[in-house]
């Protein structure tokens, strides 16, 4: 009998657990872990351990409960006008966007599922905004977590756990090999979502794409029809209208972040390297470019694709075979990062 799309096998740790799966942070070009999750699992390999930053934490989430067919699905369905439609904005707030329509999108598919009762060991990254001290989530519920690792600062609202504001995890461990590391992988897979510098270099500069991402105010891009909502709100108009030769004040703070992004990105891998480094060749696509999913997902694939001789031969040496005599055990690991 035929599996349906969305279950997939993801098998029990037997005794170690193995390989670990960083995935980064990068807002729309998240989107790109799907078609490296599933190239992986394609050729037989499967993390023992998952953390994730920012939308590497959604896609992680959805991988470890199965549902990452979902939101591929989900992916595929968005345009500019829908992405627009989950934003609602927020004049007296923390952040710009409340979130509160991303939230029902997630409970609707993974419920109060908790982030102990998946079937690996899975880590969502945050920043606590007071202290600026790195925070490892490893309980609760999963959708708690991942709005926690994708708050990106003036954005998204903190969440407010055990006493602290926590922010969005790339700003302090992007891509989180280090906790991978910590949790007791023995061969670490890294998944950055920015380390496509030269196809950041390769968009004409003059629409100003690569910063703004999109105009919502654009006949081109969107429908008069569909733009009635936002031309409504004059803060909506500030915020997201670009005029022709400048990017827009919501573009301008995305990509900020983005900057800071990369550059904490080169720092963390520089002194904590990752075995296997997949870079998918995304830079062309804008941060907030999220209804190019297909393209995102093929451009994962193919980096997956390309990066199989170089894990298959971290595997031989990281992860020999064990002697028919030899005791499973896990690795001890380092404490977690107290909440």
């Amino acid at each position: 009998m035929n599996k349906k799309r969305s279950e997939i096998d993801i098998p029990p740790l037997d005794g170690r657990k193995g390989i670990g799966l960083a995935l980064g942070g990068g807002l729309a070009r998240g989107f790109a872990h799907i078609g490296v999750l599933k190239t992986l699992n394609k050729h037989g390999i499967y993390p023992g351990i998952v953390a994730g930053t920012s939308i590497g934490a959604l896609a992680g989430g959805a991988y470890l409960t199965g549902k990452l067919d979902v939101l591929e699905d989900w992916a595929l369905s968005l345009n500019r006008f829908k992405v627009f439609s989950l934003l609602d904005l927020k004049v007296r707030s923390p952040g710009l966007i409340g979130g509160d329509k991303l939230i029902k999108v997630m409970s609707d598919h993974f419920g109060d599922i908790k982030l102990e009762d998946l079937p690996h060991p899975f880590i969502t990254i945050a920043s606590d905004l007071v202290t600026g001290h790195e925070v490892w989530l490893r309980e609760g519920t999963l959708v708690e977590a991942i709005r926690a690792s994708y708050a990106l600062p003036g954005i998204f609202p903190p969440v407010q756990r055990n006493h602290r504001h926590l922010v969005d995890g790339a700003l302090v461990n992007p891509v989180p090999v280090s906790v991978c590391q910590a949790f007791g992988s023995r061969l670490t897979i890294a998944i950055d979502l920015q380390g496509d510098m030269i196809g950041k270099a390769t968009k004409p500069g003059k629409n100003y794409q690569t910063v703004a991402g999109f105009d919502m105010f654009d006949d081109q891009e969107v429908p008069k029809s569909e733009q009635k909502i936002f031309k409504a709100s004059g803060f909506a108009r500030r915020l997201f209208r670009r005029s022709k030769d400048e990017p827009s004040l919501f573009g301008v703070m995305v990509s900020s972040l983005g900057i800071i992004q990369d550059r904490i990105t080169r720092s963390r891998l520089a002194g904590d390297p990752p075995d296997v480094h997949i870079k998918p060749a995304i830079g062309h696509v804008g941060m907030l470019e999220f209804e190019r999913a297909e393209e995102l997902i093929q451009l994962g694939v193919e980096a997956a694709e390309k990066a199989l001789p170089e894990i298959h031969s971290a595997m031989n040496v990281l992860l020999p075979p064990l002697a028919e005599d030899e005791e499973l055990a896990d690795i001890p690991i380092q404490e977690e990062i107290p909440e």
